[in-house]
C-alpha cells in the first residue's frame, strides 16, 4: 500500500472513517473514485465507501450520528447516509455466487469480516477493483489495476467476470470512456458469453454509456468487434465495407456534438437535447444500413433498411422518439447524394419530416471524407438550411382549418386536401404567407362552386 496525496475528499468522509477505525473497524473508499483520481480526475464525487470489520448496527450508529441514514438494501449491507451537500453509500464485503438465470439469479452474502482482496475478486475488471483506505488514503492494488492504468488495458479481475453478462458491454463503454484496450484474455473469456439473458434495460445504458459519454467511441466499437458481439447485433454494419470508417463516423460524431469541430459558424449555431443526441448517436452507429441500401434505390428497399433499424433498436429500447426518429433521418439519408445540397423544396419536406434539420446536419457533419464526393458539401448544405431557416423547426402550414371554417369550407375531407395543396405550394416556394395561402383557398373553392 502507498499513500495518494491531493485527492479531493470531503472532510466529513475522513471523520467518519476514523470513527470506523475507533469503533474497531476499517474503511475503504472503491470503485470509480479511486480509478479516476489515479486517472488524474481528483473532482470525481463517486464516494462508494466499504466497511470492514465491524457489525451493521455499529456502522448504522455512527452513521447516524452523521446525518439522516436509511437501510437501501438490509440483506446486501448496503446504507446512504446524505448529509448537507454530500450523498454517500456505505456496504459490507460480500461475495455473491450465481444461482439462476439473469443478473438477479445471485445469492449475496455479506461478510465484514473478508479481506480486501478476497471482497475485490468479485468485482470486473482490475482498474475497478482497488481501494483506498481511509483516512490515510493508503492505496490497496491487489489484482494489478494501477498497472493496467498505465497500459491503458481492461482486464478481467477472475473467472467470476462471467456470472454477469453485462460485463461484456462494460468492457465497450469503458473502452470507449478511457481510450483503453481489451486484454487478449479477457476478449477470449468475452467471446464465450451471451447477452441473452439481460433485460433490454440494462443492454440500453450500456449503449448510451458507450455512445454519449465523453470519450472516444472508436475505441468501444473496436472493442465491440473483437469480443463478437455483431453476431449478437447484424444490424450494425462497416461503412463501405470498413469499420475503420464506422469508427471514425462515431469520432466525427462526438466532436461534432461537443462542438469541437472545425466550422466555427455551425459550432456557434447548432446545439442538441439529450434526446436528440441519442437520436444522432444511433443514427450514426446504423448508418451502414445507409449505404447498403442506397445502391438500388426503391421503397421496398428503404422499408427494408427501416425495419433492420427497428429490429436493432427493439432489442434495447421503447423509447419512442428513437423508434420513430432513427429510422426517419436514415432514410432521408438514402436519398441524399451527398455531392449536392437538395432544392429549397426539398430541403423544406425534409424538414417537415425529420421536425428541422439539425440533427441531419450534424449526421453530415460527422461523415468521412471518404464518403463525401464534395469536399464543400458539409457546409453548403449547413449553409442553406441556415437561410431557409430550417435548422431547428419545420415549416407549418400558413393555411389553417379556423381560416377554411371562416370561409364557409366545413370540416371533412375538402379542408384536408385544401390544407395539404396549399402547404405543398408552401414548400415549393410558391405560397409565402397566411394571406397568399386564403387567397389560394378562395380560388379553389370558387372553382369548384
Amino acid at each position: 500500500m502507498e499513500p495518494i496525496s491531493d485527492l479531493n475528499i470531503p472532510e466529513k468522509i475522513l471523520e467518519i472513517a476514523e470513527r470506523i477505525r475507533e469503533a474497531g473497524g476499517r474503511a475503504f473508499l472503491v470503485g470509480g473514485f479511486v480509478r479516476d483520481a489515479l486517472l488524474g480526475n481528483t473532482e470525481s464525487r463517486d464516494f462508494d465507501i466499504e466497511a470492514y470489520d465491524l457489525d451493521q448496527e455499529t456502522l448504522l450508529q455512527i452513521l447516524k450520528s452523521f446525518g439522516r441514514t436509511d437501510i437501501v438494501g438490509k440483506a446486501f449491507g448496503v446504507f446512504h447516509l446524505s448529509m448537507k451537500g454530500l450523498s454517500l453509500d456505505f456496504s459490507f464485503p460480500r461475495t455473491e455466487s450465481k444461482i439462476g438465470y439473469g443478473h438477479r439469479g445471485f445469492l449475496v452474502k455479506t461478510n465484514p469480516k473478508l479481506s480486501f482482496k478476497e471482497a475485490a475478486y468479485r468485482r470486473d475488471f482490475t482498474i475497478n477493483a482497488m481501494g483506498m483506505e481511509l483516512p490515510d488514503l493508503a492505496l490497496c492494488d491487489p489484482y494489478g489495476g494501477v498497472q493496467d492504468l498505465k497500459n491503458q488495458v481492461l482486464r478481467h479481475v477472475g473467472p467470476a467476470f462471467s456470472e454477469d453478462s453485462l460485463r461484456i458491454l462494460r468492457g465497450v463503454q469503458f473502452a470507449s470512456r478511457f481510450k483503453f484496450i481489451l486484454a487478449e484474455e479477457t476478449i477470449a473469456l468475452c467471446r464465450t458469453l451471451s447477452l441473452s439473458d439481460l433485460s433490454i434495460e440494462r443492454l440500453f445504458e450500456e449503449f448510451k454509456k458507450w455512445l454519449l459519454k465523453p470519450g472516444k467511441p472508436s475505441f468501444g466499437l473496436k472493442a465491440f468487434l473483437e469480443i463478437e458481439l455483431q453476431k449478437f447485433f447484424p444490424e450494425i454494419l462497416p461503412l463501405n465495407g470498413s469499420f475503420d470508417l464506422l469508427g471514425k463516423m462515431l469520432d466525427n460524431m462526438f466532436d461534432v456534438r461537443e462542438n469541437i469541430f472545425c466550422s466555427t459558424e455551425a459550432t456557434a449555431s447548432l446545439s442538441l437535447t439529450e434526446e436528440e443526441k441519442m437520436e444522432l448517436a444511433f443514427s450514426v452507429l446504423l448508418f451502414g444500413q445507409v449505404l447498403i441500401k442506397k445502391e438500388q434505390q426503391s421503397f421496398q428497399n428503404i422499408q427494408a433498411m427501416k425495419n433492420q433499424v427497428l429490429q436493432f433498436l427493439g432489442k434495447m429500447t421503447n423509447e419512442i422518439h428513437l423508434l420513430k426518429k432513427v429510422p426517419e433521418i436514415l432514410s432521408v439519408c438514402c436519398e441524399l447524394d451527398f455531392k449536392t445540397v437538395p432544392s429549397a423544396p426539398q430541403m423544406r419536406r425534409y424538414a417537415v419530416r425529420l421536425g428541422g434539420l439539425s440533427l441531419l446536419v450534424m449526421l453530415i457533419y460527422s461523415l468521412p471524407s471518404e464518403l463525401l464526393k464534395s469536399s464543400e458539401y458539409q457546409v453548403k448544405f449547413f449553409q442553406e438550411a441556415k437561410n431557409l431557416n430550417l435548422l431547428e423547426k419545420a415549416p407549418k402550414p400558413f393555411l389553417t382549418g379556423k381560416m377554411l371554417l371562416e370561409l364557409g369550407v366545413t370540416p371533412g375531407k375538402e379542408m384536408g386536401i385544401l390544407i395539404q395543396e396549399s402547404f405543398d405550394l408552401q414548400l415549393d416556394g410558391l405560397i409565402s404567407s397566411s394571406e397568399e395561402a386564403i387567397s389560394f383557398a378562395k380560388k379553389r373553392i370558387s372553382t369548384s362552386i
